[in-house]
């Protein structure tokens, strides 16, 4: 077994095989970005090397940073976790060169794998059933339009050497194709170095089956079963279980033998997943992740084995104990991702500080990969994944059940998750009573973003912390001018507050009744009292004598209140601060997100209509359109392509048109 093990990633999945190295007496050695100084994985390792800038290139995606650091740690191997180089051949075999033991399997079979249009060819040789597209060698741009008609629409486009979904492209019709060949020519090159394109009939309604498979150095190969990943949005998972429910006997074992099939033509070693997109008993070869998958964890629970120690194991040059027949699943498993997104902005990834976070505690039916902590900063320069929820049970009924407690007692604040998503998700017959397809959250997603408005009650208990300043230390001194207790002179104390929720303001007055307080709102009065010691991470407090408890976070003039996994946010409007907030100006179309520009699409002086795509940012491992709000002239762009932003940067200033002097009528 290796003694120092350099893990050339970060965030989760570095947390995770921090976790599998420590177990067995592994020295553990991180790796940070600027961007990651104290990130948690940077805190659990037994120490922590600095690569670079922020940037991933400069970062954790140069291969001579990462060589340089494992050569000076005395690292004697290097595991590439998940994304960045864990798929990149010659960083494999730059660690050969280098006499570092490489986690993973050679740089040959990632090499083999790591092109999606020569993948299909191999696959395609070997009997693997591979869907009709084109994976030629001839990249003009005349032949994959030719290609494209051939073939007919609806069609994907794929980066060639791309991964995790980016740069794909659903083409619904000639009139989109060109507009789609643009975009992912330009991830491919930004993101994986590699403008190559593959396309293939798209079907809009498959399921994302996947086989999972462990080969050793000394021949033996076996799988692991299958897992389904059919829920996802901008083609990443986002809910991940294993076994694939509702497959049959037959397929299930066409299944398996594909993907030992695929293992054996590449002579793969080490873990490794084939992924597959099935409709009916009809299924065909997707690509290989010659690497850990993020959902690796639902099959560790089916089998009680865990799979970053067999990678270590096998990279050691140890043979596998188990045969075929002895790898039997037990029971049921269901992945929920935790990512730092917005739902009801069509998932658009979020950045920023994370005020507070309380993962669930762990249980003989839970598991919790975290990624962060409460006071981290979530980088605008990485992918959105704060950490992982792995349920199980003895069947799929009770793993959805214990994923669901485990979302209704996570809390985080600071930035906005898709927590409650996934609990509405997992809650839908759609999901809970079929096995769901690839169409499952264009399907659902509008309804299951809905959000419920705080109801009385909330408003009552938020309005209750504020009035009392629940949450905030009390000074050393006090001045008695700076007081907030509604004192009047032979009155009744009296608060008016002004709550902000979902953009709409609440009204509320706050009178002292007893030992408690009498709130008058718009959504009807209650009398709140708190309880002696019910301010604590539970606000436990009785409302016209009922009592109620919520999970709370106070930062400042900031509220989170918690319903299961649903949670309310209200803000304390203060009117002294208004003239303070410089307001965006009418014309200005701002970034929601620092990032990078990736295009610029139009000119100063140029008319658009609306919708129409002006400026491409790219942030968080992904390209964010800002578009046009309505018809209208572009009076200045202010960034170009490959300019850094910050998050709030004007990027274009925009007008209504000037009347088309051509259709104006001449004076007489």
């Amino acid at each position: 077994m290796f003694s120092r093990l350099l893990i050339a990633n970060r965030g989760e999945i570095a947390c995770r095989v921090i976790r599998t190295a420590r177990r067995l007496g592994v020295h553990t050695i991180a790796v940070y970005s600027d961007a990651d100084v104290g990130a948690r994985h940077v805190r659990l390792a037994d120490e922590a090397w600095r690569l670079g800038p922020a940037a991933p290139r400069d970062s954790y995606l140069s291969i001579e940073r990462v060589l340089c650091v494992a050569r000076d740690a005395a690292a004697d191997a290097i595991h590439p976790g998940y994304g960045f180089l864990s798929e990149n051949a010659a960083f494999a075999a730059a660690c050969v060169a280098a006499d570092i033991g490489f986690v993973g399997p050679t740089a040959a079979a990632m090499a083999a794998m790591g092109s999606k249009s020569a993948a299909k060819q191999v696959m395609q040789r070997a009997g693997v059933p591979v869907l009709p597209g084109y994976h030629g060698d001839d990249q003009s741009r005349e032949r994959l339009r030719r290609e494209a008609l051939a073939l007919g629409f609806p069609l994907l486009i794929k980066p060639s050497g791309g991964g995790g979904g980016k740069g794909m492209q659903i083409v619904a019709g000639e009139a989109g194709l060109d507009g789609a060949l643009d975009a992912a020519l330009r991830l491919a090159a930004s993101a994986f170095a590699d403008s190559s394109l593959l396309l293939e009939r798209y079907l809009p309604a498959p399921r994302h089956v996947e086989v999972q498979i462990l080969c050793d150095t000394h021949g033996r190969a076996l799988h692991l079963h299958t897992r389904d990943c059919s829920v996802q949005r901008r083609h990443q998972k986002l809910i991940e279980e294993a076994p694939a429910p509702d497959l049959g006997a037959d397929t299930r074992a066409r299944l398996h033998g594909a993907a030992l099939t695929a293992a054996a033509t590449v002579d793969y070693v080490g873990a490794g997943t084939v992924e597959f997109l099935c409709d009916g008993d009809a299924f065909w070869f997707l690509e290989m992740n010659t690497r850990l998958q993020v959902e690796h964890g639902v099959t560790e629970r089916l089998f009680d084995i865990d799979l970053v120690e067999w990678q270590l194991r096998i990279a050691a040059g140890e043979a596998l104990p188990f045969a075929q027949p002895e790898l039997l699943p037990r029971g049921h498993a269901i992945e929920a991702r935790i990512c730092a997104e917005d739902p009801r902005a069509c998932f658009a990834p979020c950045g920023g500080r994370l005020d507070h976070v309380r993962w669930p505690a762990e249980s003989a039916d839970l598991r919790v990969d975290a990624g962060f902590d409460g006071g981290d900063e979530v980088p605008s320069e990485y992918d959105s994944l704060l950490g992982k929820l792995i349920a199980g049970g003895g069947g799929r009924r009770e793993a959805i059940l214990a994923l669901r407690r485990g979302l209704d007692s996570l809390r985080i604040a600071g930035v906005e998750t898709n927590a409650a998503w996934l609990a509405a998700a997992l809650a839908s017959p759609a999901f809970a009573e079929a096995a769901p397809t690839t169409r499952f959250v264009e399907d659902l997603s509008g309804a299951l973003s809905a959000v419920r408005g705080p109801d009385a009650d909330d408003l009552s208990l938020a309005a209750a912390v504020f009035a009392l300043d629940l949450g905030v230390p009390a000074p050393a001194e006090r001045s008695p001018w700076a007081a907030g207790d509604g004192f009047r002179i032979n009155l009744a104390p009296l608060r008016t507050l002004q709550l902000l929720v979902d953009g709409a303001a609440r009204r509320v007055t706050a009178t002292p009744a007893g030992s408690g307080l009498r709130l008058a709102t718009d959504l009807g009065n209650r009398l709140v009292t708190i309880a002696a010691d019910g301010a604590g991470p539970t606000l436990d407090a009785a409302i016209d004598g009922v009592r109620r408890k919520r999970d709370w976070f106070r930062a400042g003039d900031r509220l989170w209140l918690w319903r299961g996994a649903e949670r309310l946010q209200f803000d304390l409007d203060d009117p002294r601060r208004a003239t303070q907030l410089a307001p965006i100006q009418e014309g200005e179309l701002i970034t929601r997100l620092p990032g990078t520009i990736a295009a610029v699409l139009v000119a100063a002086g140029e008319r658009v209509e609306a919708g129409a795509t002006l400026v491409v940012v790219e942030a968080m491992k992904m390209e964010h359109a800002v578009r046009a709000p309505r018809a209208g002239l572009v009076v200045r762009v202010h960034y170009a392509p490959g300019d850094r932003v910050v998050e709030g940067a004007v990027l274009v200033d925009f007008a209504d048109p000037d009347p088309d002097p051509d259709s104006a009528q001449a004076p007489d």
